[in-house]
């Protein structure tokens, strides 16, 4: 039976590729610092879908946390690295522990748990990585933005890395989805118009069915899709002075 590890996996994208994953026979490792939400998350899954769940309680932003869950994740099948946050400031106006802590857990995280999961996967021969970035990472809206950029460059050279070796990988970019992630982060997004906003369900499963085609870029619903496609192709200029994507200072996700 295959074995999924998910980080960020009490709420929002995470719970929900937890579920979906469940439903599909995996066996779940979960990954999150809260401890009495955690167990009550694996829990209620291993009620629903009858699989075997494993809490491990950890703060990505801690090194010593970060290097448990790569030591767990050797034994994987499935990696989902989502676990993320917002900032309500801009950079200059943040304190620096903060910045860094953004950057422990988007980044430097998923380069560790990546590593030590794709290294066994590429022996064993098979495996899957699903790296959760952000529409945000292709314009230019500060840390967060420049966080997902990373997660999506680095996605597609282990991708490319791996290609042939029977292990995939697919970063996942959506826009804004229906979950805590904003109010977590005191975001206040009441302006956002309707069609904007995603429903975390089915973000999950237009991912995993990118996952089953072997899709290295999941960018979910076709407004995001074309929304995606212009940051892409326009002046950077444009990219940097605003627009859909841009005027909306707070974290897409």
């Amino acid at each position: 039976m295959a074995t999924a590890l998910v980080t960020g996996a009490t709420s929002g994208i995470g719970l929900e590729f937890a579920c979906q994953l469940g439903a599909r026979g995996h066996h779940l490792v979960l990954v999150a610092p809260e401890a009495d939400l955690l167990q009550r998350v694996c829990g209620e899954l291993s009620e629903t879908y009858g699989v075997e769940t494993e809490a491990v309680l950890a703060d990505l932003s801690v090194r010593a946390d970060v290097e448990r869950v790569a030591e767990r994740a050797r034994t994987v099948d499935f990696l989902v690295n989502n676990a993320g946050f917002g900032l309500q400031k801009w950079f200059l106006n943040n304190e620096r522990a903060a910045e860094e802590a953004l950057f422990d857990v988007l980044c430097r995280a998923v380069l560790v748990v990546s590593h030590a999961a794709g290294r066994s996967m590429r022996d064993r021969g098979h495996g899957t990585i699903v790296n959760v970035a952000s529409a945000a990472g292709w314009v230019a809206g500060g840390t967060y933005s420049a966080a997902k950029s990373w997660v999506i460059s680095f996605s597609e050279g282990l991708a490319s890395e791996l290609a042939a070796t029977g292990v995939t990988v697919t970063v996942l970019c959506p826009g804004f989805v229906r979950t805590e992630f904003h109010r977590r982060a005191r975001i206040s997004l009441d302006k956002l118009p309707g069609p904007l906003w995603l429903d975390a369900r089915r973000v999950v499963r237009d991912c995993l069915a990118d996952v089953d085609k072997g899709t290295v870029i999941s960018v979910p619903s076709p407004i995001y899709k074309t929304l995606v496609w212009l940051a892409r192709i326009a002046p950077r200029r444009l990219v940097r002075s605003g627009g859909p994507l841009t005027k909306h200072r707070p974290p897409l996700r």
